[in-house]
């Protein structure tokens, strides 16, 4: 399971090919022009757990699970 099991994300396609990102029914991107259609290819192809993934790591802004913790002070 990718972490996103419970499929935070959904998307719909617009006119002229742009595709609306929503995370919990709140709009976070809009894609458009050439990365639309290659990210609209993608999306045909994937599964729910890929199509989740291929979402969020396009938004940019939500956690991939390769982050290192930072270290306070006291650690250190």
């Amino acid at each position: 399971m990718s972490g996103l099991g419970d499929y935070p994300f959904s998307f719909k396609l617009g006119k002229e090919e742009k595709v609306m990102i929503y995370y919990y029914d709140k709009q976070v991107k809009v894609i458009s022009g050439k990365k639309s259609k290659t990210l609209i290819e993608k999306l045909e192809w994937a599964n729910e757990d890929e199509e989740q993934m291929i979402l969020a790591k396009i938004t940019g802004n939500f956690k991939r699970g390769n982050e290192r913790k930072t270290k306070t002070k006291k650690e250190i």
